[in-house]
């Protein structure tokens, strides 16, 4: 499981885990995040149950288990929080924050120590001592109750799903040349994606953030002047279409 630093203050930092290439062959490859601050930790849509082990390895490289005190699950995909079970048992202190709307699904993946922390559905934060995290409504992108988790400090937004590409394990980690991109995503987002009113308003919402780095949970990541080309691209895309 490659780790890609995105992020690194005195206060606290981010890392990227993904490009598994071990992963089975008809599993989609996903993109997972932790955030550290000082003697605590949250991990951001934590993965599939296939994904555990290596990322409990992996996360064992920059931060002791203790430490991992918050998981957060932007939405109920199995590729997202299907390892719920797992850390059940290993983090049995920890807290999950999910949406409300959610949690009776949620728990069928496991859930008899973690405590479930709803997000109503105007978001909320997620606190790391000094560290705030925004939670950012992202309903209909694509699930009826979904969050993104922007960090006003780092400049980044974990975007989940808007964003995603469907691409090798191999693929670079950042969009380098957007319009060669677009092949990746733009079928995704056409299906996936069901409300164009929804999506405006995400686009609306987005846009009053300071973002350098958009985070996805699929695919590469927009960095730069990427991130304003994917919000032009993505406010035209017409989407809900399954043809």
């Amino acid at each position: 499981m490659k780790a890609t630093p995105l992020y690194q203050a005195a206060s606290h930092s981010w890392l990227m885990f993904g490009r598994d290439e071990g992963k089975p062959e008809k599993i989609i490859d996903t993109n997972q995040y932790l955030v550290k601050g000082k003697g605590q930790a949250v991990l951001l849509d934590p993965g599939g149950t296939e994904l555990f082990s290596p990322m409990l390895a992996a996360i064992l490289q920059h931060i002791d288990l203790q430490e991992l005190t918050t998981l957060f699950a932007s939405h109920q995909d199995p590729d997202i929080i299907s390892s719920l079970g797992l850390w059940d048992k290993a983090l049995p202190g920890a807290t999950l924050h999910a949406p409300w709307l959610w949690e009776g699904f949620i728990r069928h993946f496991g859930m008899s120590n973690i405590k479930y922390q709803g997000i109503k559905d105007e978001g909320g934060e997620i606190r790391l001592n000094d560290i705030s995290l925004k939670l950012v409504p992202a309903h209909y992108l694509h699930s009826s109750g979904n969050f993104h988790v922007y960090d006003p400090q780092a400049k980044i937004l974990m975007s989940g799903d808007v964003g995603a590409a469907l691409e090798k394990a191999g693929a670079p980690i950042f969009v380098e040349d957007f319009g060669s991109h677009i092949k990746h995503m733009e079928y995704f987002h056409r299906r996936w994606m069901p409300s164009n009113r929804a999506k405006a308003n995400w686009i609306a919402r987005v846009k009053e953030l300071n973002i350098e780095i958009m985070a996805p949970q699929h695919g590469r990541l927009f960095k730069g002047e990427a991130v304003a080309e994917f919000l032009e691209w993505f406010a035209k895309l017409d989407v809900g279409i399954a043809t």
